[in-house]
């Protein structure tokens, strides 16, 4: 947030005479959250791959307890099933991501 509030185009905003909150709320905070997006991402894609290794160690039922015992078991249509669900959650937070990828930049709309 602090490179973005010295860029220059936050100087001429300000040099135009928009106000504190506006400067702060729709010129800098919109490029500072681009960044923020990203690493939340990969932490939310992380958090949806990492419940194999936490449910199996903790013994919470779920989606990854449920693939670790599908695997003992040999039941691939199960196993299948759970990499393809995890697949798709993967997906869909990629999607959003690149959602307000598009809201937040206009440049990415362009492309």
């Amino acid at each position: 947030m602090l490179t973005c509030l010295n860029a220059p185009y936050v100087k001429t905003a300000i040099s135009k005479g928009a106000s504190g909150p506006r400067v702060i709320f729709v010129h800098a905070l919109r490029n500072a959250l681009l960044p923020l997006i990203t690493v939340a991402g990969i932490q939310a894609t992380g958090l949806i791959n990492g419940a194999v290794v936490v449910e199996t160690i903790f013994g919470f039922p779920g989606i990854g307890n449920l693939m670790i015992d599908s695997v003992r078991n040999r039941d691939f249509e199960l196993t299948i099933t759970c990499i393809i669900v995890a697949a798709i959650a993967v997906y869909l937070m990629n999607t959003i991501i690149d959602i307000l990828y598009m809201r937040l930049d206009p440049r990415v709309r362009l492309t």
